[in-house]
């Protein structure tokens, strides 16, 4: 209860816990939290007895760490600004360039320390350290490092938030493919579609007209064939229609409708014909 207490900064409350539990542990492990608790209080004169204390030598190395982050906050409290960076310069692990559980609170309070006794490019410094160690954001180093030099720090939260932003995007482009490749699977199959280029040009209009002329013609030329079969008159009348027609066709071409025309190859019934002509004339005389 005494540490959530301090933590709210409800120093009186804590303080009298946290005197609770050293009675009855006997343990000393909480006197750097009692002595900051005084300073909260506004009393650093009873912050610094107990930092003298006896209890106070009995403390491992971590715990001597932290009371000496108590001390030179009290010392600053009293205005003695330079004794409260010279209180941290006697630690070794000052210089220690290792991480541990202490370094990013034992750099931010030399770095706030060098800053309130006028020492601004080495609190700058201090400062940067201090933000490589805290990786968890325990201390104040991001802000106290952007005040002092002007450098605006981008906040995490909103990077968290947009990232957010991006996966909800990613998701929602995921669905939208999943919903095209569904359509092209139940889509209709419209078979093969040819490819495009050079080799599968569309067909102009006037390419088409002159493929109709053609077939019109190769239609007219097989029936103007058939009747040259049945009787020489009949082949005359299709001979003269079939020339009729390619004179008809190749002024077409000429005009840039359509492909070149092939005239139709009737065969031996134009020949026939002539000789029929010859006889009768020659029963006549």
């Amino acid at each position: 209860m005494g540490i959530a207490a301090y933590r709210s900064g409800h120093f009186a409350e804590a303080l009298s816990d946290l005197r609770a539990a050293r009675r009855m542990t006997g343990s000393d492990a909480y006197l750097p939290v009692m002595a900051d608790c005084e300073r909260g209080l506004g009393r650093p004169e009873r912050a610094l007895d107990l930092v003298r204390s006896q209890e106070a030598e009995r403390l491992d190395r971590v715990g001597k760490i932290e009371l000496a982050i108590v001390e030179s906050g009290a010392r600053r409290d009293l205005g003695q600004n330079d004794a409260a960076v010279i209180t941290l310069q006697r630690l070794p692990e000052l210089r220690d360039t290792r991480p541990h559980p202490w370094s990013a609170r034992l750099a931010f309070a030399y770095a706030d320390a060098l800053a309130e006794a006028g020492h601004e490019e080495p609190a700058v410094e201090w400062f940067g350290r201090a933000m490589a160690f805290d990786e968890d954001g325990e201390t104040d180093a991001a802000e106290r490092y952007a005040q002092l030099t002007g450098t605006v720090i981008e906040d995490l939260e909103e990077d968290e938030d947009f990232d957010e932003i991006e996966v909800d995007d990613a998701a929602t482009l995921d669905a939208q493919l999943e919903d095209e490749a569904d359509l092209d699977e139940d889509g209709p199959d419209f078979g093969d579609v040819p490819e495009e280029g050079p080799a599968a040009e569309e067909e102009t209009p006037a390419e088409a007209a002159g493929e109709a002329v053609l077939g019109d013609e190769a239609g007219k030329a097989d029936e103007a064939g058939k009747a040259g079969a049945e009787g020489a008159e009949a082949g005359d009348e299709a001979a003269g229609a079939a020339d009729a027609d390619a004179a008809k066709t190749a002024a077409k071409v000429e005009a840039g409708v359509g492909p070149a025309f092939i005239e139709p190859d009737f065969g031996d019934v134009l020949g026939d014909s002539n000789e029929d002509e010859d006889e009768d004339k020659d029963k006549e005389k």
